[in-house]
C-alpha cells in the first residue's frame, strides 16, 4: 500500500494513523513533539515494527541507521519526508 505524500501535514497524518493503529494509541497523544519512548511508550522492538510499516507506506527501504536519531513523532515525519525526497530525486 504505497502512498504518495508530500506535505508535512500529509506525512504527519499518515504517521499518526500508523502509530495509532500499530500501538493502539489515542490519536490525541500523537503530536509532533511527543517523545516516542517516554511519551508514547514505544520500545526498540516497536520501533522496528514502525520502520517496517513505513517501508510499506513509502515503498522505500528504510535503513535503521536513518532512524537512529529519531526521538519524536516530528522526527519520524522528517525522516519519512526525507525518504520521499530521495525517491523523487532518484
Amino acid at each position: 500500500m504505497r502512498v504518495s505524500m508530500h506535505s508535512e501535514e500529509e506525512v504527519f497524518g499518515q504517521v499518526k494513523r500508523v502509530l495509532a493503529e500499530l500501538f493502539e494509541l489515542p490519536p490525541e497523544r500523537i503530536v509532533p513533539d511527543a517523545n516516542l519512548y517516554t511519551d508514547l511508550d514505544i520500545d526498540s522492538l516497536d520501533a522496528i515494527d514502525l520502520i517496517l510499516e513505513l517501508k510499506q507506506i513509502t515503498g522505500r527501504k528504510v535503513q535503521p541507521e536513518q532512524f537512529r536519531h529519531v526521538r519524536t513523532v516530528g522526527d519520524v515525519v522528517a525522516a519519512v519526508r526525507e525518504l520521499m525526497r530521495n525517491e523523487t530525486a532518484a
